[in-house]
Order: structure tokens, then C-alpha cells, then sequence
């Protein structure tokens, strides 16, 4: 089994041209993920290239503001509706060559990997709910953490999980179940609860040595993981911090009764498994398809479980997938039609146009980083995309190195956290059974992590660094 260091060692080697999704530890070269080459647009062909994603947005974000309800717009409609807008404004192709660029985004390696982790994941879920995992580890968590120490302790749980293993969809993928059964016990907002994990899971993707993020961010800015760690350190911390006593503020005035009858602690193995190979690095496509077996055995021992209700159960997990692993395709070729046809080339130029000062060239990477984010939905593939630019900038206007790959890393990490078609979104909803909306409106790490980074900014901070 390798060690967190080997794995960060060789992966910080390849870093540059290779890109290693989410600690799957498969990796792919860069143009997979970006296959053809995108046009130079306009100012009026590259707001046309940006306008499929305005349609969606348009679609199911203000569509179900209005209807004041966030199940009424299906999120998998929205995207097919905003996917054939992009293909009809996609000119100078005939209508097989523009699917075939639609389909190479929505094929490709790392949507296909995402794929792979959901139907693996939701296997996982329902088979650890059919045995009694999730409710086991339900009355261990608030036993452990009663009362008032729940929301906090949830989320420095969380917190400390994704530091370990450098991933927030890992940390999604062990601790959403468990959080939507607490909050099925304690009466508390699933959606709350959710949110608690999904923004812990953020602290260690940002920070982690074996992060994605960290790697591409350090590698295209050449500063070393130790420095950019105690840069981004001081900016974060005060997020993760004032975040912590909202929960601990939030968690003293509710009434969370402690779980009766004694806790069956066979049935805490499965989620103990999982946490424990992904902290030690194993792969976790690995990782899952074990937690599957650890579940079949405990559920054949017990008696929960025979063998046809064990692959009954992996059948109803992945149909339980079935709308993420479709909006996941539908995204990846929308959002590869918009990269081909220049958006994020456009955004590029618009941002590195009109620069002034070290707090405008800051602002213009974080700009930068944030909206290719936004057009791609992947953090990693962000940081790769802009990191040569952000260099460039870094060099013209004498940044601190340090500071920029914070800055790349932080604003993709606050930016990747809440968007309802990212990855970590669509899997917290799917494992947790609500709209992605409704995670987001609680999500208080992101929105203060992306506060104090932009007041790091603004006031120059850390001063060393700046």
C-alpha cells in the first residue's frame, strides 16, 4: 500500500500535464478532458459561446425561485433543454460534427470516472442501509457527539475526514448517508445536515497535501505544498473557525434527543472500512467496491441480508443514480461545447485585459479561477486551465507565488462548493435525496471561506506574502 507521501511525490511530478481526478489516482492527460481546439472569439461570439450556461441558470435556478419550490424544475431538463440551445448556436459544423463534440465532453474520462463512483457509491448506500449500517452509525455519531456539540462536531468531523484523504466527493460519499440519517433522528433539515458535511468536505480538498487542487496549484505556480499550506492555512482557518461557532451557537439552542437501546456495533464496520482505506490512500473506486463486500458479508452473517436481497439492494443503488449519472453527461457536453466554442478563451482575455495594481492582478486570478470553474464544474481542470495565466500575472506584477496558488486553490475549492451541477452537488443530493438547492442555501463554509479570501485580498493578507 503506498504512503500519502509517494502518492503526493509522483503525483506532484506529473501535476503540470497530467490531471489526477478527485484521488481516484487514475490519471489522464489534459487534452482528454478538453478534446478539439476552441476558437478565439469576440466579444459577441464569446458571450454566445457563455450563453447555454445563462439558459440553465435561467432554466432551473430562477424558475424555481418563482415557483417557490426546488423540486419543480428537474435538474436533468433544465440541462437537456440549455445542452440542444448550445448545439443550435454552435455554427461553422454540420449538426454530426457538434454532436460529436457534445458527446466527446460528455465521454470523457474524467465525467466517465464521476460515473463510475456514482453507481459504485450508491450501491454502497443502499446496501449499508439494507443491513442496518447507516442507522448504527447514526445512534454511534450522537452518542458520541449529544446535544449541542452535534453541528460543530459534524463538521470538524468533516473537516478532518477530507484533510486525511484529500477529497471532498470521498468525504461526500462516506458522511452524507450518516448525516441524512441523523437528521432523519434528530428532526433537523436534511438539507442542514448536509450542507454541515459538504462544507467540511471543502476544508481538505482546499488544504490536503494529496488534494487534486493543492498539487495543480503548486505545480503551475512553482512554490512548494509546505509554503502554499501556510499561506492558505491563515485564511482559511478563520473561515473553518467562525463557522464552527455558528454551528456550536446553532447546535446549544436545539433539542436533540440521545438515541435509546444499545448500539450494534458490527454495523458500524462497513463505514469504518470505508474511512479507514480512504485515509490510507486506497483508490476509491477500491475503496467502494470493498465497502460493497464488507456489507454483503455483515448482511449474510446477520441475517439482514441474503444473496439475492444483496444484489437486489446494488440494483436499486445504482437506479438511485440514475438522474445524477444522467445530468452528469449532459453537463460534461454542454459544458465541453462552451470551451470549444471559445467561452472560456473569452472570459480569459476579459479578465486579463484591464489589470492594475498587485489587489487588481489578485482579484483578476481569483475572477479567473472562479468563472472557468463555473464553465467547467471541475476545480482541478479550473486551477490547470488558469494556472499558466495566473503565473503569467504572478511574474508581470510581482505576486508572491504562495499567495496565487492559494488563491487559485481557495476560490476553485469556495466556487466547485456551491455549484448545484458540481460533482460533490449532485452526489450530496443524490445520497442524501433532495434538490441540490436546498444543500446550498445552507451552506455556510464556502460563503465565508470565499469572505475572508477576498478580505486576504483587499487588506493584504497575510502581509508577508502580499
Amino acid at each position: 500500500m503506498k504512503t500519502k507521501n509517494e502518492i503526493t511525490a509522483k503525483s506532484a511530478i506529473f501535476a503540470e500535464t497530467l490531471i489526477e481526478p478527485d484521488k481516484t489516482n487514475i490519471r489522464m492527460k489534459t487534452s482528454d478532458t478538453m478534446p478539439g481546439t476552441p476558437r478565439i472569439p469576440s466579444a459577441g461570439q464569446g458571450w454566445l459561446a457563455l450563453s447555454p450556461l445563462l439558459v440553465f441558470l435561467a432554466i432551473y435556478l430562477i424558475s424555481s425561485v418563482i415557483a417557490r419550490d426546488f423540486y419543480k424544475i428537474p435538474v436533468a431538463a433544465a440541462f437537456l433543454i440549455a445542452s440542444a440551445y448550445a448545439l443550435i448556436i454552435s455554427k461553422g459544423k454540420t449538426i454530426e460534427e457538434r454532436i460529436s463534440v457534445f458527446s466527446e465532453g460528455a465521454g470523457n474520462k474524467n465525467v466517465l470516472l464521476m460515473l463510475w463512483i456514482f453507481i459504485l457509491a450508491g450501491a454502497f448506500a443502499e446496501t449499508a442501509k439494507m443491513i442496518g449500517a447507516i442507522d448504527a452509525t447514526v445512534a454511534l455519531t450522537m452518542a458520541i457527539l449529544p446535544g449541542k456539540m452535534l453541528f460543530a462536531g459534524l463538521f470538524i468531523a468533516s473537516c478532518f475526514i477530507s484533510m486525511a484523504i484529500g477529497t471532498s466527493v470521498g468525504t461526500i460519499v462516506a458522511l452524507v448517508p450518516v448525516a441524512a440519517g441523523i437528521a432523519a433522528e434528530s428532526g433537523t433539515g436534511t438539507g442542514f445536515i448536509t450542507a454541515i458535511v459538504a462544507g467540511g468536505a471543502f476544508f481538505g480538498d482546499n488544504l490536503s497535501f494529496i488534494s487534486d487542487t493543492t498539487i495543480a496549484a503548486t505545480r503551475t505556480q512553482g512554490c512548494s505544498m509546505s509554503d502554499k499550506f501556510r499561506v492558505n492555512l491563515r485564511i482559511t482557518a478563520p473561515a473553518a473557525l467562525i463557522v464552527a461557532a455558528i454551528y456550536l451557537i446553532i447546535g446549544h439552542e436545539a433539542v436533540i434527543a440521545a438515541p435509546e437501546g444499545p448500539i450494534e456495533w458490527v454495523k458500524i464496520i462497513p463505514y469504518l472500512t470505508v474511512i479507514g482505506l480512504a485515509m490510507s490512500g486506497v483508490n476509491v473506486i477500491a475503496v467502494l467496491a470493498i465497502g460493497i463486500t464488507v456489507n454483503a458479508a455483515i448482511g449474510f452473517c446477520t441475517g439482514a441480508l441474503d444473496w439475492t436481497g444483496w444484489l437486489g439492494g446494488i440494483g436499486a443503488g445504482i437506479a438511485g443514480m440514475g438522474d445524477l449519472i444522467i445530468v452528469t453527461m449532459l453537463s460534461g457536453g454542454m459544458l465541453e461545447m462552451i470551451r470549444h466554442n471559445g467561452g472560456i478563451d473569452f472570459l480569459v482575455r476579459s479578465l486579463t485585459g484591464r489589470i492594475g495594481g498587485k489587489r487588481g492582478a489578485e482579484f483578476s486570478i481569483a475572477g479567473l479561477v472562479s468563472l472557468a470553474n463555473v464553465c467547467t464544474a471541475n476545480n482541478t481542470i479550473a486551477i490547470l486551465t488558469t494556472g499558466r495565466i495566473a503565473r503569467d500575472i504572478t511574474e508581470r506584477f510581482g505576486l508572491d507565488p504562495r499567495k496565487t496558488a492559494s488563491i487559485l486553490d481557495t476560490f476553485s475549492c469556495m466556487v466547485q462548493g456551491i455549484l448545484p451541477y458540481g460533482a460533490q452537488m449532485l452526489m450530496a443530493s443524490g445520497l442524501a435525496g433532495i434538490s441540490s438547492l436546498e444543500i446550498i442555501r445552507h451552506l455556510y463554509y464556502p460563503l465565508a471561506l470565499g469572505i475572508t479570501a477576498s478580505f486576504a485580498i483587499l487588506f493584504r493578507y497575510p502581509r508577508k506574502y502580499s
